[in-house]
């Protein structure tokens, strides 16, 4: 493909120079490169490639190519060589400059609409210019790793790759916002949304990533964010081990955290008497925990306590008879069980216990 052809005014005053350049055998001086290093900013603002503007450098060097030369050719190759240096870090310049206010906007972008701080017309708007139409329904999966992530990040880039090279850019935003990886689909894409998340969980050791639900407009993409979020917080409260979250699964604890109050009532009542078994709470409290895990099975939640099934049956006697409660019948169980949740969710009793 052809370099688009650059007007002469990128290369004004470059045949007298090298006229005088082959009379005199002189270097540029400061201001000659000065001039260069604008001009290339320039061609750069006004949309021109590099390879314009160095062919046409070249091409106006040959076409005005100083005659009779003499002995002066090495010293007007020289200059040559010194105006298109000049005029490409001009140029260079120029882009760098560009790409810092490109994502300077992009940085300001992203978080607006992650926070829904701002107007959410003007923020449409913008969004187009980041592939995103935020009067559709959006989807947003997190990924959080051993260490904070930012978009230069060698994870980042290579999650972004993959992605990418899987299903082009749909109209999705890649980003990174307070250490974690981000990344915003339209919804009826979710797929895309798994494969970031998945992508992410194999890109790093110790890595959890968690997708929201599709939700429309504007604050739906807030919305689906903090889903998202929320959902790495409840898994490390709860202990979950899964590498990749749906939110749609974990509904429940943001309704049994809710109502703070209500639940550290009910943690006082259902589980504030095991405070005054010998060595506190804490064993028959773990003892609960993995019996519900174990879904109310004796033998496994024996197995994974490395107990016989007469120790635990022991225990869950004990935790009976301090609190009143029978795991045979089905309220008191509902009740223990919503109680143990809590105290996974809040750290009930604390340290001081």
């Amino acid at each position: 493909m052809q370099p688009r052809e650059i007007p002469d005014t990128y290369t004004e005053g470059f045949r007298e120079t090298l006229a005088e350049v082959a009379r005199t055998g002189r270097r540029l001086s400061r201001e000659e490169l000065t001039a260069r290093r604008s001009l290339g900013e320039q061609a750069a603002e006004d949309g021109y490639g590099l390879r314009s503007l160095v062919n046409g450098l070249l091409t106006a060097a040959r076409t005005n190519w100083p005659a009779p030369l003499g002995a002066a050719g090495p010293e007007v190759l020289a200059a040559v060589e010194q105006a298109v240096d000049a005029s490409a870090e001009g140029y260079e310049r120029a882009q760098r400059l560009a790409v810092r206010h490109e994502e300077a906007a992009r940085r300001e972008f992203v978080d607006d609409l992650l926070h829904g701080r701002a107007d959410q017309g003007r923020l449409a708007e913008r969004a187009e210019r980041f592939g995103l139409r935020l009067a559709h329904s959006h989807v947003v999966a997190v990924a959080r790793g051993p260490e904070p992530y930012d978009d230069g990040h060698p994870v980042a880039r290579a999650v972004e790759a993959a992605v990418f090279a899987r299903f082009g850019d749909r109209r999705t935003l890649l980003t990174t916002k307070n250490d974690l990886l981000i990344c915003v689909v339209p919804a009826g894409q979710e797929e895309m949304a798994r494969f970031f998340a998945k992508q992410a969980y194999a890109s790093a050791e110790d890595c959890r990533a968690a997708v929201g639900r599709p939700h429309p407009g504007p604050g739906g993409v807030v919305l689906s964010y903090e889903e998202a979020v929320g959902a790495l917080d409840i898994a490390d409260r709860m202990g979950f081990d899964n590498p990749v979250l749906s939110t749609s699964d974990l509904l429940v604890f943001p309704v049994l955290m809710r109502d703070r109050q209500a639940m550290f009532d009910l943690m006082d009542t259902a589980l504030g008497p095991l405070k005054a078994a010998r060595g506190g709470p804490g064993p028959l409290l773990r003892t609960l925990t993995v019996y519900f895990d174990a879904g109310c099975v004796s033998a496994e939640a024996a197995r994974r306590l490395s107990l016989s099934v007469r120790a635990l049956t022991y225990r869950l006697e004990r935790i009976r008879a301090l609190t009143g409660m029978d795991l045979n019948d089905s309220m008191d169980r509902y009740s223990l069980h919503t109680a143990v949740i809590g105290a996974r969710l809040f750290g009930w009793p604390g340290e001081d216990a």
